[in-house]
């Protein structure tokens, strides 16, 4: 589930962003603890080796290795690789986001242009929306893993009540190799036509409306399987993922500590725990697990996208919007204003007092 945290630093405070560091669902600490374990067991095991275990030749011959490696350790790009490519990953996400369909534009303009109170004409409304509702459906068991476990199979669909076994039928004998989510939202598009042909909906222009609408819809689920199919390239991943594995790798020789009485240049002190390179891993792994969480945000992840209930949202909105909402709405009462040429100023709380602010009306108003 996505971890919000928007109303812990709601006001800037001391440490407003240090209490967020306790927190482990969805944290770094949860993402890299594992790796951070093996990297400091994999640099014990080599230290405790040559202290203890190798002779004076062969510690003369692993003394060469680790300056060298601790010399040409800093001609790998990480920051450059690595920021550039997160940063990309984390564009990407935003964006997948934006485009997961809504149906709410679509039926908000329906229910403006396609009118009558009969039956007929609310099972035209409720139709259109639960066909939107199938394909977006449809769509999201292609990309997402949760939905695939909600949804299965046709027969769950069914049973959940977005389709019946002859609608089902209909769409599986629709002679189509790729993937058919388009289908329904072909039938609610044929419906509409009928609406204009039953007069449901009074004129072109309110059919042209609804379509277009209807249209964005069936695009905003094409991009969700185009995101889906056309990934970041494998060689950027795999360029940011081996240049942090081979960094840390010759780190592991490269940061190890030398005997200081023999004088190695850089190596005064012999300390057991390299604290600046295990920071050091600490972020730049980190980093790289954050792209790994959010390259696919249709996953089962602390912050990948709640598409199941998105769908439970959706489909309450939408069979709200069609049937309880369409033609209602409270009677005309005169506002509380009604006798005031100007709107008197609004009232505050107490607590929210000290948000009033003087009226502004130009940086130059009071210049004398």
């Amino acid at each position: 589930m996505t971890i919000i945290y928007q109303y812990k630093v709601a006001t800037t405070s001391l440490g407003g962003f240090v209490k967020l560091l306790a927190a482990w669902r969805g944290s770094v600490y949860k993402l890299m603890f594992k790796e951070m374990m093996i990297f400091g067991g994999a640099y014990t095991l080599i230290s405790i080796t040559y202290r203890l275990g190798l002779s004076l030749e062969q510690k003369l011959i692993f003394e060469k290795i680790v300056q060298h490696c601790d010399t040409y350790t800093s001609l790998i790009p990480v920051s450059f690789v690595l920021g550039f490519y997160v940063s990309f990953v984390v564009k990407r996400w935003w964006e997948q986001f934006m485009n997961v369909p809504w149906p709410d534009r679509t039926l908000f303009i329906m229910n403006t242009y396609l009118h009558s109170d009969d039956d007929r004409a609310r099972i035209m409304r409720r139709t259109v929306a639960r066909y939107m509702l199938l394909s977006l459906i449809i769509i999201t068991r292609s990309v997402s893993v949760a939905v695939m476990k909600r949804f299965p199979s046709t027969d769950h669909i069914i049973q959940a009540g977005f389709a019946t076994k002859e609608e089902i039928e209909i769409f599986e004998n629709t002679k189509c190799k790729y993937n058919k989510f388009w289908v329904p939202l072909m039938w609610a598009n044929n419906i509409l036509v009928q609406a204009r042909r039953e007069r449901k909906i009074e004129n072109d222009f309110g059919l042209r409306m609804i379509i277009e609408q209807l249209a964005t819809f069936r695009d905003k689920c094409s991009l969700c399987f185009v995101y889906d199919w056309i990934t970041i390239p494998l060689v950027y991943t795999q360029v940011a993922t081996l240049a942090v594995y081979i960094f840390f790798a010759t780190c592991l020789l490269g940061r190890q500590y030398l005997d200081p009485n023999k004088g190695y240049p850089g190596y005064d002190l012999d300390l057991y725990i390299p604290l600046f390179t295990m920071l050091q891993f600490f972020f730049y792994m980190g980093w790289l697990k954050v792209a790994e969480q959010l390259i696919n945000p249709f996953g089962e992840d602390d912050d990948d996208y709640e598409i199941n209930w998105l769908l439970d949202r959706h489909t309450e909105v939408a069979f709200s919007l069609v049937d309880q909402c369409y033609g209602k709405y409270p009677g005309l009462v005169q506002d509380k204003f009604w006798n005031d040429e100007v709107v008197p100023d609004l009232p505050y709380t107490e607590a929210s007092l000290h948000s009033k602010k003087p009226n502004f009306l130009g940086s130059t108003y009071n210049l004398s």
